[in-house]
């Protein structure tokens, strides 16, 4: 028993993006050590026709505008997620090298300052009816709030959380840790917490659509469909190891990628309807609903697969040298940018 408990939390940190740089001596020697790769590694701002792409080899993040055209702006070191407030125009980078937030106007792209955090940041969720910002620390308890209105952090004991969601129609937060069998529910109003049941140990994927929270189980070939107001739950089947989750309201679809069998799963309702061969050990999914497209990336092949949403087929699986671990879409132009774990910042992604 002791040693299927170790193989499964094996296998949960390589799906959860676990990776010792260390292996990768061919990308970057600044790569060389161990860390997260964050599904928050880009964020797109329709109002001004920008892309944000984190640039963790360059401590940087790369802003793509409206023409096309790029630039990088300097922030905290080994930054790995971005966040907008789209009320405020802020711009919010998580750097965990050092330990803080950096803050970009969003109008003029410059850095407006930087945020201390309790521990080693990783994840962010932007409340943008309250002006907020929640950042989880990892193997920390302590969840960073910064306040919109004059920047200042606190923190809040909630307990160890790497996934941080905000639903705007409840007005909750919820906080998910990788190696839990639970969700946290966070009530901002009055700092209150609750447990909500997820059905199996080792998480990693989540989203929501505001009256469903979804859940990948990591050890399982399932995902859970949970009601957060009556906190009950049924499991989806998918296939081995389900890593990342994607909502698509325009078709009414769930995309879940399946890091062990290589492939990704679509659900309609509470049943899959499709199943979808990609290239080995997928770990993020990004949806471009206008294009009809999901991108699915396999970093430590160096692919990147485009999935066609109508006929629910791969049109191409496209190599991409750096470890791409995320795919932003352009919010104009609709260019797919991979996010690369090492190497050179991101370029648009070849067509063909």
């Amino acid at each position: 028993m002791e040693k299927q408990r170790k193989h499964l939390r094996l296998l949960a940190a390589v799906c959860t993006g676990t990776i010792v740089f260390a292996a990768l001596t061919a990308v970057s020697a600044h790569a060389q050590q161990a860390g997260l790769l964050s599904r928050d590694a880009f964020a797109a701002n329709e109002a001004t026709g920008k892309l944000y792409l984190v640039d963790t080899a360059h401590d940087a993040v790369t802003i793509i505008a409206k023409d096309g055209s790029a630039k990088s702006v300097k922030v905290g070191s080994r930054p790995d997620a971005v966040a907008i407030n789209h009320r405020s125009g802020m711009v919010y980078v998580v750097n965990p090298g050092s330990r803080n937030v950096t803050i970009i106007d969003g109008a003029s792209d410059a850095v407006v300052t930087s945020v201390p955090t309790a521990a080693r940041p990783y994840a962010i969720a932007v409340d943008e009816d309250a002006n907020k910002a929640y950042v989880s620390n990892t193997f920390s308890n302590m969840l960073t709030v910064i306040d919109g209105a004059n920047n200042a952090a606190s923190n809040l004991k909630t307990g160890s959380a790497d996934v941080v969601m905000v639903d705007r129609t409840r007005h909750r937060i919820y906080l998910m840790g990788y190696e839990s069998d639970s969700l946290s529910e966070l009530n901002p109003q009055d700092g209150s917490i609750s447990k909500i049941p997820a059905g199996a140990m080792h998480l990693w994927g989540t989203a929501s659509n505001g009256g469903t929270l979804y859940v990948s189980h990591v050890q399982d070939a399932s995902i859970a469909a949970i009601d957060p107001a009556t906190r009950t739950l049924h499991n989806i089947p998918t296939g081995r190891m389900p890593c990342a989750i994607a909502l698509n309201p325009d078709r009414g679809e769930v995309y879940v990628a399946n890091y062990a069998d290589n492939t990704v799963t679509v659900i309609k309702g509470d049943k899959p309807i499709a199943t979808i061969r990609v290239a080995e050990h997928p770990q993020s999914l990004t949806i471009d609903a206008a294009k009809n497209l999901l991108y699915v990336s396999s970093p430590q092949q160096n692919r990147v697969d485009v999935i066609d949403l109508h006929l629910h087929r791969s049109l191409r699986s496209v190599a991409v040298e750096g470890h791409p671990y995320a795919v932003g879409i352009h919010p104009e132009t609709h260019v797919a940018y991979p996010v690369n774990l090492a190497g050179a910042p991101s370029t648009p992604l070849k067509s063909k």
